[in-house]
C-alpha cells in the first residue's frame, strides 16, 4: 500500500508577512478558510487509510500539526532533529519507514501546493505506485512550464513510454536544479524540459540504496540512523542526523541518477507550488473581479486594477489609482510591492534577519 509523506518543515519566506517563522505558509489560510496543510491532508482521505498518511516536520511545527490533526497517531509524525535541507530530511524519513515497510511505495508530498483536479492527481499517484512495484524504478511528476522560472528545478524528458487513463509516462533524461534565467528561457522554448514538482516516489529501501550509490556521505549516517531508530535510541539518532551535510535531495541524488532508473509522469491536473504572492494571484484568477483585482480584505478601491489585497477583517484598506500591486496587511507588518517584484519578498526577510528584527519574522 502506498504511503503518503506530507512534507511540512518549510518556512515559506516569499509569503511574508502572512507566512512567519512560527506559523509558515503551510499553516496559513491563504487559499481558503482552511490552512494549506489541511487541504493537502484532505486530498487523500477518500482513497487512503489514515494510518498510511505521515507528516515529516521539525519539533516546533510538530506541535502545530498535533493541534490541527489531534487524531493523527504520534508515530505518523516523523520529526527531523534539526533543519538540514531535504537530502537529510527525506533520507531520515526513508530510514524511519524502512524499518516498517521497506518495500512499500512511498511518495513525498509538499504541504503547500495547489492541485485543481484532485481525482487525476490521485490516479497519477496510484499508477506510479503500480509502476514502482512492477519495475523498481523511481517515479516523479513534472509539469509543463508556462514561464521561465529560476526558483524551480527542471526535468528533462525523453520519449513517451506509456499512457494509461490519459496519464502520460516519459523516459527521464536528467534533472537541473534552479537554472539561471537565460537557461530557463531556453528550456521553455525547447519543450522537453518540465518543471519539477517535488513528488518523489519510490520505496524506502530503494531510496536508501540511491543514497548509498550517489551520496555515500549521507548514507553512512542514514544506515546508522535506521538501526538507532529500530532500537528506539532517539538521542543517538538525533546526534547522527546532525552530522549529515546540509544539501537538497535534488543536488545530492536526482542530478546524479542513472536515467534508466527513473520514469516521469507529466502532471496534467492543474498544479502550482504557490511559491510567492504573484503566483497566488495568477492561480486564483477565477476569483478576480471585473478590474482583475484579487481581494481577501475589507477593501474600497478607486481606479484600482490588477492588484492582490489581503488584510484583517477589522480594518479597511483603501486604494486609489493603483495598478499591478501586492498589498498584504497584518497586525504588525505591511507589504506593498509591484507584482513583478514578488520574488524579492525573500530579500526583505533576509534583511530583517540581518538587522535583528526577529519580532517581525
Amino acid at each position: 500500500m502506498l504511503k503518503i509523506v506530507i512534507l511540512a518543515g518549510g518556512t515559506g519566506t516569499r509569503f511574508w508577512p502572512q507566512s512567519r517563522e512560527a506559523t509558515p505558509k503551510q499553516f496559513s489560510k491563504i487559499i481558503s478558510d482552511k490552512t494549506m496543510i489541511e487541504l493537502t491532508y484532505e486530498r487523500f482521505l477518500s482513497d487512503f487509510k489514515k494510518e498510511d498518511i505521515y507528516f515529516s516536520t521539525n519539533q516546533k511545527f510538530a506541535k502545530i500539526i498535533k493541534k490541527i490533526f489531534p487524531k493523527v497517531p504520534k508515530e505518523n509524525i516523523i520529526i527531523e532533529p534539526e533543519k538540514r535541507d531535504t537530502a537529510p530530511a527525506m533520507g531520515f524519513v526513508a530510514a524511519y519507514l524502512d524499518n516498517k515497510f521497506p518495500n512499500d511505495p512511498m511518495v513525498f508530498i509538499p504541504s503547500d501546493h495547489y492541485i485543481a483536479d484532485v481525482k487525476k492527481f490521485i490516479q497519477s499517484l496510484k499508477l506510479a505506485s503500480k509502476i514502482i512495484e512492477k519495475t523498481g524504478k523511481m517515479m516523479d511528476i513534472a509539469i509543463t512550464p508556462n514561464f521561465p522560472s529560476t526558483v524551480l528545478g527542471y526535468t528533462h524528458i525523453g520519449k513517451k513510454s506509456q499512457e494509461t487513463d490519459e496519464i502520460k509516462i516519459y523516459e527521464f533524461k536528467g534533472h537541473v536544479e534552479k537554472p539561471d534565467y537565460k537557461t530557463a528561457e531556453r528550456y521553455l522554448k525547447a519543450g522537453d524540459y518540465l518543471w519539477h514538482a517535488n513528488f518523489y516516489m519510490w520505496t524506502p529501501k530503494l531510496f536508501l540504496e540511491a543514497y548509498k550509490k550517489y551520496s555515500p556521505v549521507h548514507y553512512k549516517s542514514l544506515a546508522k540512523i535506521k538501526e538507532l531508530l529500530k532500537n528506539k535510541d532517539l538521542k543517538k539518532a538525533d546526534e547522527e542526523f546532525k552530522k549529515m551535510p546540509k544539501d537538497s535531495i535534488d543536488y545530492a541524488i536526482t542530478e546524479k541518477m542513472d536515467p534508466k532508473d527513473v520514469l516521469i509522469i507529466k502532471g496534467e491536473f492543474g498544479w502550482s507550488d504557490i511559491g510567492a504572492w504573484d503566483v497566488l494571484y495568477d492561480q486564483l484568477s477565477k476569483e478576480h473581479d471585473a478590474s482583475k483585482n484579487m481581494v481577501r480584505a475589507v477593501w474600497e478601491g478607486l481606479d484600482t486594477t490588477g492588484c492582490l489585497v489581503y488584510g484583517p477583517k477589522n480594518k479597511v484598506i483603501a486604494t486609489i489609482g493603483v495598478d499591478d500591486m501586492i498589498i498584504i496587511d497584518t497586525p504588525d507588518a505591511l507589504l506593498v510591492c509591484p507584482q513583478s517584484r514578488a520574488q524579492d519578498v525573500k530579500k526583505i526577510v533576509e534583511s530583517l534577519k540581518e538587522k535583528k528584527k526577529e519580532k517581525y519574522l
